[in-house]
């Protein structure tokens, strides 16, 4: 009885071989096929906008921070309200976090910066180059920012312009159309005595910038966005602020910038172990001017949120065992869900309801 099922484990084996041989000798034709297959997919789909529902839409194209996160590129927030994309911060990678997600920066309609640290702005040459020559735009999206933003779009628009001439005479004005080049920059001033203004407000849609303290960075914004209902609040880089809490109140999600002094303090020890005085002085000076997860937790219980996103995460979090040692004891200040933002998290908040579903995007 034995040798049959013998013969037949042989068989089974030389099978395998050979359709491994197999597998090995056409391993270029399979991979150009899957090649094919995922090019096929990726292009097919030139209004990814379009498959969405109805709804508020928040995608996660840069949880990080200045500090070099093989999860987390520079800090960057999508959002789409019903058929209408915006982006928030662009930190470097944007662009290639926007289409890894699967979003065409071709469909950016507005750009809003929060501050002027370079981890929020270096990425957007590469966004303003991909949305122009994608779209083939006649007109320059608007970037929106608090005071000295037409230094910074201007200074874009000068480093890109000897780019901007080889584009166009390479592919032509009807693909590169010059007028369509860089941004159009539209800088605003908040009033002390308001703390917030009002940059769109079109119906089911507003865009509220508002006022937090980032000091010495000065001025340094949050916003807070309202589709259908439902809302969003991005906090930017900041001290725990009055003015968050005021702007988060009973918001569906709050997406709160998060530092760890109990991390970033290991840091400072280890530099200053190892004689690396300045780098040590660094992880001091950042904690003064940033907000723990505890005191977004804080925010977000005061403020009633309903989900607690926290993002611009310093330090890199390499290892998912981290993460609660990141989070700390915020659970204990705020019982609603707490995330650790990483790259191409997505929340779909559906217009006319209260849901809140949570996935990811590659």
């Amino acid at each position: 009885m034995a040798k049959p099922r013998s013969r037949r484990l042989v068989f089974f084996l030389v099978g395998v071989l050979v359709l491994a041989m197999l597998v090995y000798w056409q391993r270029g034709a399979i991979v150009l096929r899957l090649v094919e297959n995922g090019v096929d997919r990726i292009t097919a789909n030139g209004d990814p906008i379009a498959a969405l529902p109805d709804g508020l839409h928040v995608g996660i194209c840069g949880a990080g921070s200045p500090m070099t996160d093989a999860h987390r590129a520079g800090p960057c927030t999508a959002v789409i309200a019903g058929s209408r994309m915006f982006v928030f911060d662009a930190g470097g990678g944007a662009a290639a976090r926007l289409l890894r997600m699967e979003l065409n920066p071709a469909q950016i309609e507005a750009i809003f910066l929060t501050h002027y640290h370079s981890d929020h702005i270096d990425g957007l040459g590469e966004l303003l180059m991909q949305r122009w020559v994608g779209a083939a735009a006649t007109q320059p999206p608007r970037v929106f920012g608090p005071t000295g933003l037409e230094s910074v779009v201007n200074g874009f628009r000068d480093a890109y312009r000897l780019d901007q001439s080889y584009r166009t005479g390479h592919h032509g004005e009807q693909l590169a159309p010059p007028s369509g080049f860089s941004a159009e920059p539209r800088e605003f001033d908040i009033d002390s005595a308001v703390g917030r203004q009002i940059l769109i407000d079109e119906g089911a849609l507003q865009i509220v910038a508002f006022a937090v303290d980032h000091g010495p960075v000065t001025p340094a914004v949050g916003y807070r966005i309202r589709y259908k209902g439902r809302t969003v609040v991005i906090s930017g880089d900041t001290r725990r602020s009055q003015n968050v809490e005021r702007e988060a109140k009973n918001v569906d999600l709050l997406l709160h910038e998060a530092l760890s002094m109990k991390l970033v303090q290991i840091l400072e020890n280890g530099f200053d172990r190892h004689g690396r005085s300045r780098y040590a002085q660094i992880m001091r000076d950042i904690r003064n001017y940033h907000s723990s997860p505890e005191d977004a937790a804080s925010v977000a219980a005061a403020a009633s949120v309903r989900h607690l996103v926290l993002h611009h995460i310093v330090p890199p979090l390499p290892l998912e065992a981290l993460k609660p040692e990141f989070v700390g004891n915020a659970t204990t200040i705020f019982s609603g869900p707490i995330d650790v933002a990483r790259d191409g998290d997505w929340y779909t908040l559906p217009a006319g309801g209260d849901a809140i579903i949570v996935s990811h995007r590659p």
